[in-house]
């Protein structure tokens, strides 16, 4: 037994035998496989092509971030809050301060201090990542939130924003 590999007879025998099984192993197992996954990727394309179109047909003023003139679209804190908390239904309860624009090394910025009085935890969510995907610059670099006493799902929220020019 010891000898079988010397044997060139089993490499005639052995070598078409493995040549044959492939094509039928790639058949049977990998080509499914693949069909399956083509199928799961195909159905995730179409789900995240209508999910642009409807981006699209909602907000199509997200992709306007330039205007007629080839400047840029100006962020003003006020307005944007304003209009995202619009957006998520937050009715009340919103103060904003900002500070003056500074330059340091080079880099425009701006800091903005925004407390929410009484919010429930969904509305804030909703209402943090709707600013933060309208503004891609503006980064939230502390949020404290603290829980209103008495009430189920009540928070008072303070945000402290930088934008990036």
């Amino acid at each position: 037994m010891k000898d079988a590999y010397k044997n060139p007879m089993l490499y005639y025998v052995l070598v078409p035998v493995l040549l044959a099984l492939w094509p039928i192993l790639v058949w049977a197992v990998y080509l499914p496989k693949a069909e399956a996954g083509f199928k799961d990727d195909k159905g995730q394309y179409e789900k995240a092509e209508k999910t642009i179109t409807e981006i699209l047909t909602l907000a199509p003023d997200r992709l306007v971030s330039v205007d007629a003139k080839g400047a840029a679209a100006q962020f003003e804190y006020a307005a944007e809050v304003d209009k995202v908390a619009r957006l998520c239904n937050i009715s009340s309860g919103v103060e904003l301060s900002s500070k003056p624009i500074r330059v340091t090394k080079g880099q425009k910025s701006q800091n903005c201090h925004v407390v929410l009085k009484e919010i429930e935890i969904a509305t804030f969510a909703k209402f943090l990542s709707t600013l933060q995907l309208r503004w891609p610059n503006l980064q939230c670099e502390t949020m404290t939130l603290t829980k209103k006493k008495g009430l189920p799902d009540a928070w008072k929220v303070d945000l402290d924003f930088k934008y990036y020019y």
